[in-house]
């Protein structure tokens, strides 16, 4: 979705209503708190009911984790940057993800608020039991916790300074998806599907624009 102005400052208002529109807001420590505890019973079960080895739990939780990178980058590019063609569709594309493009200094939107997450997580793990049993008691989890990373990342990108040299080209892709085109760098907590699908942006060739990329993270008074 294309704006004449990208917002710098305020949030976009999506419902009219303001128990709706409270809904749509969340605080990444709030979901960190809601979904830890849920996880680590999810492995329990999978150690005291299932009986599965140490070893298989991490080498299926790490799997889970690797799965989500996929997800992040399939779902962010053909849902999130889904083309709407009738204005209830741009309605769901703007609510869903082309808000952050207009507001991308909004930290209140940067994870998928609590009850839509709940949902959309508990439907994802129905599927995934019914695909591979008791297994999921592993594999979700680490789904879960990549997702738990990648908000906290796509958090951290908006406000800081990569933290380490090699961590660089993550930020980078990111600010080039937010102001130069959002038809490459799908990858948030991970450029490895834009590597391998060629939607990486080239960094090398790429200038850096300091000044967009100041504009679009968090002023230090508002961490």
């Amino acid at each position: 979705m294309h704006f004449e102005k990208i917002h710098n400052k305020g949030q976009a208002r999506l419902f009219k209503n303001d128990f709706l529109e409270m809904l749509t807001k969340a605080n990444p420590l709030v979901i960190w708190g809601m979904y830890i505890p849920i996880l680590s019973y999810i492995i329990y079960l999978a150690a005291t009911k299932y009986n599965y080895s140490t070893g298989t739990i991490l080498l299926v939780f790490l799997a889970g984790m690797l799965f989500w990178t996929f997800f992040e980058y399939i779902a962010h590019r053909f849902i999130f940057h889904w083309i709407p063609k009738t204005p209830g569709a741009t309605k769901f594309v703007y609510t869903l993800h082309g808000n952050h493009h207009h507001y991308p200094r909004d930290k209140q939107r940067l994870f998928m608020p609590p009850v839509p997450s709940i949902i959309i997580s508990s439907t994802l793990f129905g599927l995934m039991y019914l695909i591979m049993g008791s297994y999921a008691f592993m594999f979700f989890p680490g789904f879960l916790l990549g997702y738990l990373m990648y908000g906290t990342m796509h958090y951290a990108i908006h406000a800081w300074n990569p933290p380490f040299k090699w961590m660089k080209g993550l930020w980078r892709n990111h600010h080039l998806h937010h102001y130069k085109n959002e038809h490459n760098g799908y990858g948030v907590s991970s450029t490895l599907w834009d590597h391998i699908f060629g939607t990486m942006f080239d960094l090398k060739r790429e200038k850096e624009d300091k000044e967009k990329v100041k504009e679009l993270m968090f002023e230090k008074k508002d961490k």
